[in-house]
């Protein structure tokens, strides 16, 4: 960028300097207090010294709202966007980003969130701490599962998951109540229904956590050690109502489709105290004598197609 710029345009708003070949962006940037969207797609953004230092703590930290770095080089997110606190829009698709930072709970104010086509594993719980995020596009990376905690994401209504390596989606994603598009076509999710999954027998501590949990087992906390205590404040209650059962670390992994806004079925990775402990609610996801594989796999075949048919966003 060249220098002198804040003195020439000192009121200067929106600035693109989109593929312009850049490598770095000047500490120019810093001083221009009225700047609030900067564009800086498809360049060569992503060395040290890519972002001028001091960026969180200059008046464009406190001015930019809109920030555009698609199509860079950048591998990490870098540390120095995570101090501007007044962000509403950050795009970093198309670069070579491995991973979410789970500082990126510190952009508050954010409102869209544009990640798409990296190379991102998973998502960090933290950024459920986003309490503006409405716009949230994961699509075109490696993401193998979903974290419950995206459930707090009470603004979110629009969420981009295509073409990343889901199997399921966690069943609070039913919690998203304003999401008004979901985008998952691309995806493994489920092609047959699984019905017998790993299942490790519950430890000595798990089963005398449960019978103390079920039968309702009266003791203080003065009782026993601490790390205990806190032990059975973890237990889980079983899905089936006729179960009354619970759970800490031993459980049974099953998959079951549920109706989403009344249109799609999807899959929704179910939890059960114990391989005997079937839910009616849980379809022909549990074992079933009346029922043969072939036929689950058929009716798991027709939901896999109808969500491979989901194309909103």
């Amino acid at each position: 960028l060249p220098e002198g710029l804040s003195q020439w345009f000192p009121a200067l708003e929106v600035l693109d300097v989109s593929g312009t070949g850049l490598a770095e962006l000047g500490a120019e940037l810093l001083a221009l207090p009225r700047l609030h969207t900067l564009l800086a797609k498809n360049n060569r953004l992503g060395g040290p010294g890519s972002l001028p230092k001091g960026l969180g703590q200059a008046p464009l930290g406190r001015s930019l709202r809109v920030l555009n770095l698609s199509g860079n080089r950048f591998a990490e997110v870098p540390p120095d966007l995570l101090g501007l606190r007044g962000l509403q829009s950050l795009s970093l698709g198309g670069n070579r980003l491995h991973g979410i930072p789970p500082d990126i709970q510190e952009l508050r104010s954010l409102e869209f969130l544009y990640l798409g086509g990296n190379f991102i594993t998973s998502i960090p719980p933290e950024l459920a701490n986003l309490p503006s995020l409405s716009y949230l596009v994961l699509c075109d990376n490696k993401i193998q599962s979903i974290p419950p905690q995206l459930a707090q994401l009470h603004s979110l209504r629009s969420l981009s998951l295509h073409n990343n390596l889901l199997t399921y989606l966690p069943r609070e994603i039913l919690n998203l109540v304003h999401l008004e598009e979901l985008s998952l076509r691309g995806n493994p999710l489920v092609v047959r229904f699984v019905r017998d999954l790993t299942y490790n027998p519950p430890s000595l501590q798990e089963l005398a956590g449960r019978t103390i949990k079920t039968r309702n087992v009266p003791y203080a906390p003065s009782d026993l050690p601490e790390n205990l205590v806190r032990y059975l404040s973890l237990a889980s209650n079983c899905p089936n109502p006729k179960c009354g059962g619970v759970y800490f670390d031993s459980c049974v992994r099953q998959i079951k489709f549920v109706d989403f806004c009344g249109k799609y079925r999807l899959p929704l990775m179910h939890y059960l105290c114990s391989p005997e402990c079937s839910s009616p609610c849980s379809s022909a996801s549990q074992s079933s004598t009346s029922q043969s594989e072939s036929d689950s796999e058929d009716e798991a075949s027709v939901a896999a197609r109808r969500m491979q048919k989901v194309l909103l966003g």
